[in-house]
């Protein structure tokens, strides 16, 4: 097993051995990390794009670009067009193969006309073993994935975030918004907009950790048990309600389970993709 500062070395070896990179950057826990990483390697040679659409939350888009500012890598927003898509639109369970395909082409297009550089994504270690088709769509396009080439796990990645100061070590998991309708059910924008505007106001609360699972009239929050007691809180609970009736829903209901990661993935070969 490499020790951290040896598979810290190998990631800055890969990274440095390529001409220019472009990496798929969204401002969660493992993209931040590749982006740092890669503008400590290659400096101005690297460049984070963030793909714009409907199913990013604009708190998330805002947190992405304040953050790219402040590692200081060259950062740009591209807009995707996976809702003209009628597969991905459909939202079976390849959903995501269609995202990932629309995203992966054109940052390969930008890589392309910017001389051949390599992009990059923040798949890890641990996201070997679940059903994710996004991958599929990396494969596709020639995504590399140092990460998981090098056997970062996603404990290696929080903690060399925190030795690198970057706010992202401790960000609970994100995924996009599409992922909080049920496969089968049709992505649409207004759906997109309320679950947005649904974890806005659980956030805004204090709730960190949260997915609002769109289930037509019903709202069914998932949280930890640190949001659970925010959410039954007196002062809160009433609030959460009336907010969330007002964005559309008709009863707003909290997932005693809690949050599980794929928790949509029932039944989808492999479940537990982090969404």
């Amino acid at each position: 097993m490499a020790s951290p500062a040896e598979k810290r070395a190998a990631l800055q070896a890969e990274l440095a051995s390529f001409e220019r990179v472009v990496v798929a950057y969204s401002g969660g826990v493992d993209s931040t990390f590749v982006a740092a990483a890669a503008y400590e390697a290659l400096g101005e040679r690297a460049h984070a794009i963030t793909g714009v659409s409907p199913s990013v939350a604009p708190a998330e888009l805002e947190e992405a670009i304040a953050l790219a500012q402040r590692i200081g890598i060259t950062h740009s927003t591209v807009e995707t067009h996976e809702m003209e898509n009628p597969d991905y639109v459909a939202n079976s369970e390849m959903r995501c193969f269609h995202c990932k395909d629309e995203l992966y082409s054109i940052l390969a297009a930008i890589g392309a006309e910017a001389g051949g550089a390599v992009v990059l994504d923040g798949t890890n270690a641990d996201d070997a073993g679940d059903w994710r088709p996004g991958q599929q769509a990396a494969q596709l396009h020639g995504v590399r994935s140092p990460l998981l080439e090098l056997g970062f796990t996603k404990d290696d990645v929080r903690a060399f975030s925190r030795e690198m100061g970057l706010p992202t070590w401790d960000k609970p998991a994100m995924a996009c918004l599409a992922s909080r309708i049920p496969h089968g059910t049709p992505v649409t924008v207004e759906a997109l907009d309320e679950v947005g505007a649904a974890e806005a106001v659980l956030r805004a609360l204090g709730i960190r950790q949260v997915r609002v699972r769109h289930h037509g009239e019903v709202a069914r929050i998932e949280t930890d048990e640190d949001g659970m007691a925010i959410a039954f809180d007196p002062r809160n609970r009433g609030k959460v309600v009336s907010r969330l009736q007002a964005l559309g829903f008709k009863h707003v209901a909290l997932d005693l389970a809690g949050y599980r990661s794929g928790s949509m993935n029932i039944g989808s070969p492999g479940r537990g993709q982090q969404v």
